[in-house]
């Protein structure tokens, strides 16, 4: 056996709230070589609470760390870090990893369902309670716009291939992407007006909040739909209404909202055009089995002294 692999790392699983995610988390630990100690012996941290309280978790973790100064490396459970940027949380005194792109396949696949749910007007037939007329388009041979070049872009980019679709994806720098045309943020609204799909998987920071509104939306197509599986604050959500209402844009797929949980009797949950899901892209039973191998992995790599995969940049916030 290696040298570097001698020592097995000591890792603590917190917080203990969710007894099948925690069981989970320390089983996937022992796989990867490690063994599972009190905080107070650990070098390294599994979190395993996303928080849908983000005060509440982040002050938790903040606590976590402050009073066990032995721990260099934290592994966080979602791929979205935003919780822990915003509260200030992501520092360079610990190596930061988090679920980015383990997530990246039933995110995709959820992408796909609601784009093509939006071009069959799925809402609208599933309301209906008689014969309508016909209605819808096809996604062959159409142009796919996605923001974000993470895995959720890479997945959709091969699942779209079959489809013949001419994909278009808007990331921080434009690096090249296989079988797809690759634009800088900076030429963002240059993707819009040819597009017959736009789908939002990027992660979100500061300079995203909120970027896609009523000037995004005017210059979609009128026959165009929007999909967004990446966070609700992307979205101005009173300019989407107003797109779906008038007819600017033709629909929308939405596995999150802002606010989120969206309230009973938002304007969005009447349209016939809107399809919304209640975040489910990724569901704790896809979830759990993935976070668990990404797990595994990380700590024989940060036994053996290899980089993690997963690294989170504390100055870009993701």
């Amino acid at each position: 056996m290696p040298s570097a692999l001698r020592t097995a790392p000591r890792i603590a699983v917190l917080p203990p709230g969710d007894a099948a995610l925690t069981k989970a988390a320390g089983a996937a630990v022992e796989a990867g070589g490690g063994v599972v100690v009190d905080p107070d012996e650990a070098e390294a941290l599994v979190w395993t609470s996303a928080g849908m309280d983000p005060e509440t978790t982040a002050a938790a973790l903040r606590d976590v760390l402050g009073r066990h100064r032995g721990i260099r490396w934290v592994q966080l459970p979602w791929a979205g870090v935003e919780l822990y940027a915003e509260a200030g949380l992501l520092d360079h005194d610990h190596l930061w990893t988090c679920a980015k792109g383990v997530y990246g396949k039933p995110v995709a696949e959820h992408a796909l369902t609601l784009t093509l749910a939006c071009f069959r007007h799925l809402k609208a037939f599933s309301r209906a309670e008689g014969w309508s007329g016909q209605a819808g388009q096809t996604l062959f041979g159409r142009r796919v716009t996605i923001f974000g070049g993470g895995g959720i872009a890479h997945e959709l980019v091969r699942l779209l291939g079959p489809f013949g679709c001419q994909v278009t994806v808007v990331r921080k720098r434009a690096d090249p992407l296989d079988d797809a045309r690759v634009l800088g943020w900076d030429r963002r609204n240059d993707a819009l007006g040819d597009a017959d799909a736009v789908i939002l998987a990027l992660a979100l920071t500061e300079e995203n909040s909120y970027f896609f509104a009523s000037p995004q939306f005017e210059a979609m197509a009128a026959h165009a739909c929007l999909v967004n599986v990446a966070r609700g604050r992307h979205v101005v959500t009173d300019d989407l209404v107003e797109a779906l209402s008038t007819g600017a844009i033709a629909a929308a797929g939405l596995d999150v909202t802002d606010p989120e949980p969206l309230p009973d009797g938002h304007p969005l949950w009447a349209l016939d055009n809107c399809l919304i899901t209640p975040h489910t892209a990724n569901t704790e039973a896809m979830a759990t089995p993935a976070l668990a191998a990404r797990i595994t992995d990380n700590v024989h790599r940060f036994a053996a002294g290899e980089t993690l995969e997963g690294l989170v940049d504390p100055d870009l916030g993701y």
